[in-house]
């Protein structure tokens, strides 16, 4: 049985960091007597909600940040952060509607741009992420998660040759992101590049050793040209990674399989078939049952 290299769930990189709104007022030369008052202003609201993210109570922060952009429609550090917190939540189009905001409020931040695209890629409508994407570059050119998402775009698109374009620009400038060599890894297994595939999946788990996609699919490489040895190390390193990733076990069943070792591939196949249906994955659990039983079979035969 051949290795399947499964498709991954692609998800566009948002960029994280919240946006803050410094602002300093001159000392009047002449001591004057203030209203007092205790309406909160929009940066009142704003640094709220800033807060709330810091301590870590996300909807406390979106309640905040709604309330400083609506108090202050032009602010864009509300409908920015408003964005990512919606993000955070996985709630896909109230965040893409707070990032078009943000890019209401200043049509030049670029930033506020690249997410909206990459709200709308997840959300799988690509040519209106790849218009927002491309105004992010025009925008700030050296915008590494601008090109990331745009790779992800043409990624989806099953461009690869500018796919891989976008993901070397991503690598350049986003030198300690583990995901554009990743995917400019799975672009190159696209087109049957298995050493440029190779390097790139050493790059990936060399920023984050606990990337387990990028271990198992050196195992899958490996594999593939029947260096078992090398293969069962990446899906060791794989499961390591993420004790819950089932396609660990399941490569390394296929190499115990290649190396007849029944005994052993009965083990984490096993292992593979329980996670499969523990997450709700029928069609590969039924595939590791099948392997499996070929495994308990040849296990008992008289060798």
């Amino acid at each position: 049985m051949g290795l399947s290299f499964s498709k991954y769930g692609i998800a566009g990189l948002v960029s994280l960091t919240l946006l803050v709104v410094n602002i300093s007022f001159p000392s009047p030369a002449v001591p004057l007597k203030l209203a007092q008052s205790n309406a909160k202003t929009a940066i009142d609201w704003l640094n709220q909600g800033l807060q709330a993210i810091q301590a870590e109570k996300v909807q406390d922060a979106i309640a905040a940040f709604k309330q400083a952009s609506q108090l202050d429609p032009t602010l864009v550090a509300a409908h920015y952060n408003l964005g990512l917190a919606f993000r955070q939540t996985g709630q896909l189009q109230p965040s893409a509607d707070a990032f078009y905001r943000a890019t209401q409020a200043d049509p030049k931040f670029a930033p506020a741009f690249a997410n909206l695209g990459g709200a709308l890629l997840e959300g799988n409508n690509l040519q209106l992420a790849n218009d927002y994407l491309q105004r992010a570059l025009e925008l700030d050119p050296k915008l590494g998660f601008a090109h990331y998402n745009l790779g992800l775009v043409r990624e989806q698109q099953r461009d690869c040759e500018r796919a891989i374009a976008s993901f070397k620009k991503a690598i350049e400038y986003s030198k300690n992101a583990p995901e554009p060599p990743y995917h400019l890894g799975m672009c190159y297994l696209q087109q049957g590049k298995l050493d440029q595939a190779r390097d790139a999946f050493n790059q990936a788990v060399k920023i984050n050793p606990k990337y387990s996609e990028a271990y198992y699919n050196l195992g899958s490489i490996w594999f593939s040209q029947r260096k078992s040895q090398e293969a069962l190390e990446a899906f060791r390193k794989s499961a390591e990674a993420n004790s819950n990733y089932p396609n660990a076990y399941y490569g390394a069943g296929l190499v115990f399989m290649q190396l007849q070792q029944y005994q052993d591939a009965v083990q984490v196949l096993q292992f593979a078939r329980d996670l499969y249906n523990a997450q709700g994955n029928p069609q590969w659990a039924k595939n590791a049952e099948q392997l499996l039983q070929q495994a308990q079979n040849l296990n008992y035969q008289p060798r």
